[in-house]
């Protein structure tokens, strides 16, 4: 089960994940806007949300490095040797750019409904055998049953509006990008074990990378859009920075460090549950009773997985007590 190595409870980290999820979920309705009122393209779009993340992050984390004179400092932090902290950042900066890149190439491809079916629903297939394998983390009976309930309801709620046309090259790409999430994830995982660095300098530094191999292809993409409602446009990207991104993924890299790999992946689909109800209350799309039945099976299995996470993390913490005493 999870540990709380990094210093991290268990129950906290599953709540940031749950956040970081729901606010990825916003993400797609704010590119939708920034779509409708620009010529934006998405890798553009991904280089701007990982370069301005960074910005935030940055402006953030300032402050926090200021110390107050006769204030001492009660735990000191673990610290990441620098070549470790460059690989670690270097990874998960070009894991993070093949997951958004190709994500946005698969949904302009195939289409959204199957470009999000192939992603998410492989990602937590591919993190629980890469688990499995390379952490020795088991999902038991129940999880097996959580993350086929969430994969079936994810199906219902992203293909069951019909119409959607499977391309063999968009799903190859939605493969790829659920690759890249994997390895995202399951890295933040192993180096979380050991409680090295933190949750906003791992992200701030994945950003960094990340956005470094977007710029070319930006460059050739064309970073500055035209468009003929400049405010508006800063305005959503200014809130995909901030929210979406800079805040949903310092606590995704937080809480993915001490939780379940598969769990993770399962808590994540929170996202097209998020974008579905914003889509409904905002956007005016029609509530189907496949989104209904969607959203209750997918909320269902994350619960699920959730108490089961959080259970599993006090046991851990009892006989860990019992052995010191």
């Amino acid at each position: 089960m999870s540990n709380t190595v990094s210093g991290l409870p268990v129950g906290r980290g599953l709540l940031y994940l749950i956040v970081a999820g729901a606010a990825w979920g916003t993400a797609g309705a704010a590119a939708s806007l920034v779509y409708r009122t620009s010529d934006m393209g998405p890798v553009a779009l991904s280089f701007w949300r990982c370069a301005a993340g960074l910005v935030v992050l940055l402006a953030v984390r300032l402050p926090r490095r200021r110390v107050r004179p006769g204030v001492a400092v009660r735990t000191a932090p673990v610290r990441d040797p620098l070549g470790r902290k460059a690989l670690r950042a270097g990874v998960t900066g070009i894991g993070l750019a093949v997951f958004q890149t190709a994500y946005f190439a698969a949904v302009e491809e195939t289409g959204l409904a199957v470009a999000t079916v192939v992603t998410l629903g492989a990602g937590p297939v591919l993190i629980a055998l890469g688990a499995r394998l390379a952490l020795g983390e088991r999902l038991g009976g129940g999880g097996v049953a959580a993350v086929a309930g969430a994969l079936a309801g994810l199906a219902v709620l992203v293909l069951g509006g019909g119409g959607a046309s499977v391309r063999p090259w968009g799903v190859l790409l939605a493969l790829v990008s659920a690759a890249g999430y994997c390895v995202m994830t399951l890295l933040t995982r192993w180096w979380g074990r050991d409680g090295a660095g933190d949750a906003s300098g791992t992200t701030a530094w994945t950003f960094a990378v990340a956005s470094l191999c977007l710029l070319p292809f930006g460059l050739a993409e064309g970073l500055v859009p035209a468009t003929g409602q400049l405010s508006l446009l800063l305005g959503l990207l200014a809130y995909i920075a901030a929210v979406p991104t800079a805040l949903a993924y310092a606590l995704y890299f937080a809480g993915a460090a001490v939780v379940r790999s598969a769990t993770v992946s399962v808590i994540m689909l929170l996202e097209p549950v998020s974008a579905a109800v914003l889509a409904v209350v905002l956007l005016g799309e029609q509530l189907t009773a496949a989104t209904v039945v969607g959203t209750l099976l997918m909320l269902g299995s994350v619960a699920g997985l959730a108490v089961a996470e959080a259970r599993g993390a006090v046991v851990v913490e009892r006989e860990v007590e019992a052995v010191r005493v």
